[in-house]
């Protein structure tokens, strides 16, 4: 019985660190984007001429394609309500959440 008891201690005692490092190492590589999910789920690099489209109403506008901010009174548009920016992008006026970048509405910019 003493032999048994020891050798399950002697057991645990060399599987335990090896059970850390791999768990260290899990964690280590989650926070670089190694893990599984951000494997599957990351979102392609877009260019700087790739943002040049015509946008729609509920597309998010990623924050280096978001434009100059305008002012919407020069320009005959409607004030935007609270937490929204009128910005500028390639012809087109687009009122943006100022945190989340969703498109919502959308003006042609006349030129």
């Amino acid at each position: 019985m003493k032999k048994i008891l020891l050798a399950t201690i002697a057991l645990s005692m060399f599987a335990t660190p090896a059970a850390f490092a791999q768990q260290y190492r899990g964690d280590h590589d989650q926070g670089r984007g190694h893990g599984r999910y951000e494997q599957q789920h990351r979102q392609p690099q877009m260019k700087k001429h790739d943002y040049r489209k015509r946008w729609s109403k509920g597309q998010r506008v990623p924050s280096h394609a978001r434009g100059n901010r305008v002012d919407y009174k020069r320009h005959h548009l409607n004030a935007p309500p609270r937490g929204y920016q009128w910005v500028e992008n390639d012809g087109q006026y687009l009122m943006i959440g100022i945190a989340s970048g969703l498109i919502a509405a959308i003006a042609n910019a006349g030129r």
